[in-house]
């Protein structure tokens, strides 16, 4: 397992960067979909008054991109791609990583405060879900997709 403190992530995730507007009154920072994320956005959901050790995430996800940001606080985010397993703290608003296709994601470490939004490419579906670890493994394994 490898830190990502450089921004290197693993396979198709990567970094996100949104853009600021400071003035005295504080900051104000924005997102749109197509542009400063590589999809529509079609849900978007955010976690909060995480127990400071709770799991989340321990899934993949067929078909479904997701952006994930810290928006108060930090936690650490695990992206996996079945060879390859990263970690990542987020801590900073503007940034976030994006997590395609047939990643496994887990985060936990979530400070005291901390609220994660999820930016999602398509609205909820069970069925896109993934939830046993070797279950991914063998779609990673089986997948055509790069």
């Amino acid at each position: 397992m490898t830190q990502a403190a450089s921004g290197k992530l693993p396979g198709s995730a990567r970094l996100i960067r949104l853009p600021v507007i400071s003035d005295p009154r504080g900051d104000l920072t924005f997102v749109e979909g197509g542009n400063h994320v590589p999809f529509s956005i079609a849900r978007v959901y955010y976690l909060y008054n995480v127990p400071v050790d709770s799991e989340r995430g321990g899934h993949a996800h067929r078909a479904l991109q997701q952006v994930v940001f810290a928006l108060s606080g930090s936690f650490r985010l695990r992206i996996d791609t079945g060879s390859e397993t990263t970690d990542y703290w987020l801590r900073d608003p503007r940034q976030g990583v994006l997590i395609d296709r047939l990643i496994w994601r887990e985060m936990d470490s979530f400070s005291q405060g901390a609220v994660c939004m999820v930016l999602a490419s398509h609205p909820y579906d069970e069925g896109d879900y993934i939830r046993d670890y070797d279950t991914f493994k063998a779609a990673v394994r089986d997948s055509v997709y790069p």
